[in-house]
């Protein structure tokens, strides 16, 4: 009978070679499996049983562990036991395990207004503001990830107006920058004079460049120029992923679309945004529903 730590290392290097599974979720999947396999003291395939996997779910929830990062262990589970299905062992029927029921929450995006007085938050033409005014320009024009925007190339083909980026699953994608973002980022390259080989790059109080920038310095950076627009909120990059997203939506472009944008493997992950659009019907219906009532 073959260990649980053979099983496991089986199922990583499937993750990895026919499923080309990213090395960020392939690092994910094994701190979840290995948290589980040590807990529940499982030592070969017998162990992998659905009262193991209930006290296990039951030592997570007692540690206030957050909902959504409980779903993340279950997932992780589940599939492995799909994948020892697959190589015909007999282990518990993957379905037999149900996903914690996780709280949708409400989605805050910005009012185009405070958009735009973000946008136009960096002042001036050192590099620190050319940089700052061409990163938030790419975040609305292209919806992008924060990891993906801090790996962009630094030499595109701003003519074309088109990058490919590629996303979570390792999956490439197409994104567009529109013209106003094409000419932020041809003045801030226009600025540099190093040989730095990333797009977006981090500088030194004086302004020298020293790497590229860090998904925390974006961050920073967001919430600052949100603090400087008068955004009455905390900020955060994937706030701007969301108002991209809804902007699209708001405007008429169809879900497919949306989500190829994103880069979302499910239509299910873009459909959360369509509630954000509802308003939009609820003043259509206000508008024209019964008239002739009043």
């Amino acid at each position: 009978m073959p260990s649980a730590e053979k099983l496991l290392n089986d199922y990583l290097a499937y993750l990895e070679i026919e499923k080309n599974r990213s090395p960020k979720t392939r690092e994910s999947y094994e701190r979840y499996l290995r948290l589980f396999l040590k807990e529940s003291g499982i030592k070969d395939i017998a162990g992998l049983t659905e009262e193991a996997v209930r006290d296990f779910r039951v030592s997570l929830a007692r540690r206030n562990i957050k909902k959504n990062t409980q779903a993340y262990y279950v997932i992780a589970i589940r599939n492995f036991l799909k994948f020892l299905l697959k190589r015909d062992y007999a282990v518990l029927a993957p379905d037999k395990i149900e996903l914690p029921k996780v709280s949708r929450r409400d989605i805050e995006v910005l009012d185009y207004s405070e958009l735009e007085r973000l946008l136009a938050a960096p002042k001036g033409n050192s590099l620190r503001a050319l940089r700052d005014r061409a990163i938030l320009e790419t975040f609305f024009s292209t919806g992008l990830r924060l990891a993906e925007l801090c790996s962009l190339p630094r030499y595109i083909d701003l003519e074309r107006g088109e990058i490919s980026v590629r996303g979570k699953g390792d999956k490439l994608r197409i994104v567009f920058l529109a013209d106003s973002t094409r000419k932020a980022i041809k003045e801030y390259l226009n600025k540099r004079t190093d040989t730095e080989e990333k797009l977006f790059v981090s500088l030194t109080k004086s302004g020298g460049v020293i790497g590229p920038i860090t998904t925390r310095a974006v961050e920073r950076l967001v919430d600052h120029y949100g603090r400087v627009a008068g955004i009455p909120k905390k900020l955060h990059p994937h706030q701007i992923r969301h108002s991209f997203a809804t902007d699209l939506l708001i405007n008429g472009a169809d879900i497919r679309s949306v989500q190829a944008l994103l880069g979302h493997a499910n239509i299910a992950t873009t459909q959360i945004y369509t509630h954000l659009t509802n308003k939009e019907l609820r003043e259509v219906h206000q508008a024209f529903h019964g008239r002739r009532r009043k």
